[in-house]
């Protein structure tokens, strides 16, 4: 360990807040960080996108281009340009005081010796994490004597309406003004940067059990390393535990929900995982009989896929609005025959017109909907407010759904659904020959990511038809998914039944 702790940054400062043993792998033990996921890294890549148009709102700005290797010279960088007479802004300003480095995203000018403190966030609000993260910033600068005015978050502003020509960069972004509350941190910023320090300083690591906090506000990269240890039903798994709850049983040294003493108290799901788990035995309610059988054929089984871009591609559509841009129905009908269609768009528009014509027509007008969570009811339903010529055929679709997950939840249970009821999960569980691992695309943000890679012109042709191939696999196995979940319930039902 070095003789002289190393600097903290303010996305180390944030880490710290979090948890302070993830702020100390970071430091000591980057080598037992897990690799950042495909999904963890388009998050990355899309607050990359948002940042720069953010500061395409500054055409003169200066952009201080030295990488976080070189920060005493992009602090030199910065004190240049700051000291220039015409630019309006600059951009990754960098400054170091009290053993904490920072790169201000937009630093803006405001009158004779005034700044602007303004950190670019690509969501649509002030969140909780945003206040530290411009605490600790403005910690600093005040350090150094630099004059800020004000002090806040430029955030997208989810009621711009792109009309399909060129952004509104002021009406794209809105500010939220975080002065006040700002002032009112630093005496707790430098407690805790104060703290922080000392951790970094002792011989050895905090002594910190994972839990919760593991995710709050980021999942931890340290996570698997971690949780190593834990147990294969680990409490913090079990469905709707509540942070107290969780507390009492660790003070009562549990950590598998097979131990959980009878007389805690647990709800009706809960208590029915637990023993499931106990006896090593599923359940299985008989009511479950009635929800599979009403139905009307033919019988669909649907799944969307979408796409929710921050910074808007088409007209008429605003930040993170969801575009569905794939489905897949399976139909079985009463004879027990199955067909399959599907939709695909692969041309860079707005897909939704064509989306919900091609999903009408294989609908119809008749035969029970099956899908797997409300997502789908709300795609739908925002379908049909932003396309008034499809409403009246749009909206009864919604008495046609039957949504399997709610079903399983409230009458059937695996022990190996760990806790979940996620078809990623249930899926292998009752289906062991249709797992995940084994498909190119596996969840739901990955696809929205490969998607918007199918349809980047750089992308190589023979990619695209690749990434093609891959998402009409990836949502035709959740809809033949579903086919077989309904299936193995029914069989497990009439052996059930059977004297």
């Amino acid at each position: 360990m070095p003789s002289k702790p190393p600097m903290l940054s303010k996305s180390r400062f944030i880490a710290g807040l979090q948890c302070p043993l993830r702020l100390w792998h970071q430091i000591y033990n980057s080598r037992l960080a897990a690799e950042v996921s495909p999904a963890q890294q388009a998050i990355f890549d899309m607050g990359h996108d948002v940042g720069r148009a953010a500061t395409r709102r500054y055409p003169q700005g200066i952009l201080i281009d030295e990488d976080h290797l070189h920060h005493p010279q992009a602090v030199e960088s910065t004190r240049k340009a700051m000291e220039g007479m015409f630019s309006p802004a600059v951009f990754e300003a960098a400054f170091v005081h009290d053993g904490i480095r920072v790169r201000v995203d937009i630093l803006e000018r405001s009158g004779w010796g005034k700044w602007n403190l303004i950190e670019v966030k690509s969501s649509t609000s002030v969140k909780e994490v945003h206040v530290p993260d411009v605490a600790v910033q403005y910690h600093v600068l005040r350090g150094l004597g630099v004059r800020v005015e004000k002090a806040g978050i430029l955030h997208l502003n989810n009621q711009y309406v792109y009309d399909g020509r060129d952004l509104d960069l002021g009406q794209l972004f809105l500010f939220s003004d975080l002065t006040e509350e700002i002032l009112e941190q630093q005496e707790e910023v430098l407690r805790r940067v104060n703290q922080l320090k000392e951790v970094l300083a002792a011989d050895s690591p905090p002594a910190i059990q994972p839990s919760r906090h593991c995710w709050n506000p980021y999942l931890c990269e340290f996570w698997d390393h971690c949780t190593a240890g834990m147990p294969e039903y680990w409490i913090i798994n079990l469905n709707g535990i509540t942070r107290r709850k969780l507390r009492e049983l660790e003070a009562l040294g549990v950590k598998d929900i097979r131990d959980i003493p009878e007389e805690f108290s647990l709800n009706a799901l809960q208590a029915r995982i637990r023993t499931c788990l106990i006896e090593g035995k599923e359940f299985i309610d008989p009511g479950l009989t009635d929800e599979l059988g009403r139905v009307e054929y033919p019988i669909h089984f649907l799944d969307f896929e979408t796409v929710g871009p921050a910074i808007p591609r088409y007209p008429h559509t605003r930040p993170f609005q969801t575009i569905p841009f794939q489905w897949s129905d399976y139909l079985l009908h009463a004879d027990g025959a199955l067909e399959h269609r599907e939709y695909l768009c692969a041309e860079n528009k707005d897909s939704r017109e064509e989306f919900a014509r091609t999903l009408l027509e294989a609908l119809g007008e008749k035969g029970s909907i099956f899908i797997y969570t409300s997502y789908e009811k709300d795609v739908i339903s925002s379908l049909a407010e932003a396309l008034p010529l499809y409403r009246e055929r749009l909206l009864p679709l919604l008495d046609r759904f039957k949504d399997l997950h709610a079903l399983i939840r409230r009458y059937f249970y695996h022990p190996q659904f760990h806790g979940s009821f996620s078809l990623k999960d249930v899926l292998p569980a009752l289906v062991p020959s249709m797992k995940y691992d084994r498909l190119a695309i596996q969840e739901g943000s990955m696809a929205s990511l490969q998607y918007l890679r199918m349809l980047d012109p750089a992308t190589p042709s023979a990619e695209r038809d690749k990434i093609k191939r891959d998402l009409l696999t990836y949502c035709g196995h959740d809809t033949l998914g579903m086919v077989k979940i309904r299936e193995e319930m029914l069989k497990r039902l009439s052996l059930s039944c059977t004297p």
